[in-house]
């Protein structure tokens, strides 16, 4: 099956668009002394020239107030969005709001839609996603947090880690355990809920992580969840009760391919200051781009970069094609190949830059802390290597090696690969 990701020229004149925008109307951005607040102020009028452009919330359909583009057209979106932090909002697709009305697009009822979809896609309310346990790794079967059936309501009891805006949000989707009976499919004993922030019961301490020390980022934020006898009505239950190991999976699979295609953006805009340093700066009476270890990391990390760049178009066509169950190989790949790539690129950037670039007048610093954490969010890149070779050597079939006499090279050959050497002598 041959790959395309063209896209139609009106198409290209949107992206076409979108870079100027960012470039000249987010970026400024980053050099202003905002908090998260004054940031969700400073952006409105960028949101309202974006929804005039038709291109917000382009990750769901037009029965959902999105234009219903497919994963390669988002992947070339995010491309350009992914070369500042500050950009996924404006265009009302950043995580975890973009996963969570795609969440409440895919799974809830009319009511559930129109009290908390409609709103948070609009950009009057915020979302956090509250499925991480401490010390689960990456095997949600392990989770502990559960929710019991009382009356016309269920109540919630457990700890969740590292919730991403948590405290900035109206309201978490919580993915607790429903059914702890001994012997139950460990794939059907997961439900999801719709947990207003303000309910009585949740206790938030916020998380300084590595990129964000003080949990004050304009876009992001990081909190340990306490939920103590949280109470929520029946009627917030998302989805079928057991059903959040799919829902999951529908949620987590275009996410991935998502952040890659950021992570090639980020990848491009620290690659662009690496060549412009090179060409600009001498150091020993020649220019940087004159020296051969400045050119080899030039040329080695365009090329991670395109391949990067190819493998998750691969990967957005496919789901296009098959859908995301049957991407999952694709997904996962991305997922391990590009965080290292985008790491590396921004390393080659900052160390170009010297001292400066270990400033925070320059961006590159906060850009390598995010790359590290890059290896981590939706799952660590080991897990995501398991699942690829196993999934890989599923298609091969055990071969005995041959114990007889063979008189020949080409007769050996016939009995290890018959498929290959059909009329060996």
């Amino acid at each position: 099956m041959a790959w395309d990701f063209s896209t139609e020229p009106e198409f290209e004149a949107k992206l076409d668009w979108m870079r100027t925008f960012v470039r000249e109307r987010i970026h400024p951005l980053e050099t202003l002394d905002l908090d998260w607040r004054s940031y969700r102020e400073a952006i409105k009028p960028l949101m309202a020239e974006v929804k005039e452009q038709g291109l917000w919330a382009a990750h769901l359909g037009p029965e959902h107030g999105g234009p219903g583009y497919g994963q390669v057209k988002l992947g070339l979106m995010h491309e350009i969005l992914g070369g500042s932090e500050l950009a996924p909002p404006v265009f009302g697709n950043q995580a975890p709001d973009s996963g969570n009305s795609e969440l409440i697009a895919i799974a809830g009822d009319p009511d559930q839609w129109e009290k908390w979809g409609a709103p948070l896609l609009d950009g009057r309310l915020y979302s956090a996603f509250s499925m991480t346990e401490q010390g689960t790794g990456s095997d949600p079967r392990q989770f502990t947090t559960h929710a019991v059936r009382d009356g016309d309501d269920w109540v919630i009891n457990g700890t969740k880690w590292l919730v991403g805006n948590a405290t900035r949000s109206d309201f978490h989707i919580v993915m607790v355990r429903t059914d702890m009976s001994e012997g139950a499919d460990p794939y059907r004993t997961m439900s999801m809920f719709i947990v207003p922030t303000d309910t009585p019961g949740i206790e938030m301490r916020e998380l300084g992580l590595m990129h964000d020390t003080k949990a004050e980022g304009l876009v992001h934020s990081h909190a340990e969840v306490h939920y103590r006898d949280v109470r929520v009505p029946a009627e917030n239950l998302l989805g079928d009760e057991g059903g959040a190991f799919v829902l999951a999976q529908k949620r987590l699979g275009p996410g991935r391919i998502h952040h890659c295609m950021r992570w090639i953006g980020v990848c491009r805009r620290a690659f662009d200051m690496l060549c412009e340093r090179a060409v600009s700066k001498s150091v020993h009476g020649s220019l940087l781009s004159e020296k051969q270890t400045i050119q080899n990391w030039v040329a080695d990390s365009a090329a991670a970069i395109e391949a990067s760049r190819l493998l998750t178009l691969k990967a957005a066509w496919t789901m296009d094609q098959v859908g995301a169950s049957n991407a999952r190989t694709e997904i996962a790949m991305i997922k391990y190949y590009g965080a290292p790539i985008m790491h590396d690129v921004i390393d080659r950037a900052l160390q170009i830059h010297g001292s400066l670039g270990f400033t925070n007048d320059m961006p590159l610093e906060e850009m390598l802390r995010w790359a590290r954490a890059a290896r981590l969010y939706d799952g660590p890149d080991e897990v995501h290597r398991v699942t690829v070779a196993r999934r890989i050597l599923r298609s091969y079939e055990p071969r005995d090696l041959p114990t007889e006499h063979v008189p020949t090279r080409r007769a050996a050959a016939a009995k290890l690969y018959p498929q290959y050497v059909n009329d060996a002598a």
